[in-house]
């Protein structure tokens, strides 16, 4: 069941991943096809099964469908399976699982486009906070205010050491050499 929810979710990752380093909604249009445009019919939009039914081509056009759809499914499924064996259905299964899913997204869109959302990287540091205020116990702390100071010292520390590299690298080379997404994707990372 857990695996089976996470590669829906990764499905959906895919469509973010896709549409996030193209600046478009996440929403609207529903799934087509990257090359032909038309619209993936539900029977052809099943995690996994249908890429492997479809041999990786779209039904319509037999153009090609990048691998990495199929890829972020399984790696979804898998990350959250490996979740699920540490965390069980609990509230750290959750919460990580969000945390799981705010890095693969920024992980593809990197790599294809060299950016990393704020939707992704400032949202999911919101998140993060939250989180570790209303469930210290994700942080390891026993109550909301250590949570909070866990969480907020993270983001420093992940976000600080990350930025104060990108200062000692921009004076040693004389040029940028630390994107700003990097050091809010670590400030994240440290909400967590």
């Amino acid at each position: 069941f857990v695996f089976l929810f996470a590669v829906c979710i990764g499905s959906f990752l895919n469509v973010c991943i896709y549409r996030m380093g193209r600046e478009q909604s996440i929403v609207k249009p529903a799934s087509h096809c990257p090359s032909c445009k038309h619209p993936i019919r539900w029977h052809d939009n099943i995690p996994l099964i249908s890429y492997i039914l479809l041999r990786g081509r779209c039904r319509d056009c037999r153009q090609p469908i990048s691998f990495r759809y199929f890829l972020v499914e399984l790696l979804t499924g898998v990350l959250f399976l490996m979740l699920y064996r540490r965390f069980g259905l609990h509230v750290p299964f959750f919460v990580f699982a969000i945390f799981v899913s705010g890095l693969i997204i920024p992980t593809f869109v990197d790599i294809d486009f060299q950016i990393i959302p704020d939707e992704i990287s400032v949202g999911g540091l919101v998140v993060g906070l939250a989180a570790s205020i209303i469930f210290p116990q994700v942080q390891h702390m026993p109550t909301h205010l250590l949570g909070l100071r866990a969480s907020l010292l993270g983001i420093v520390v992940g976000g600080g050491t990350l930025w104060i590299l990108g200062l000692a690298g921009d004076f040693i080379f004389k040029k940028e050499s630390m994107g700003g997404g990097d050091i809010k994707l670590l400030a994240m990372v440290g909400s967590f």
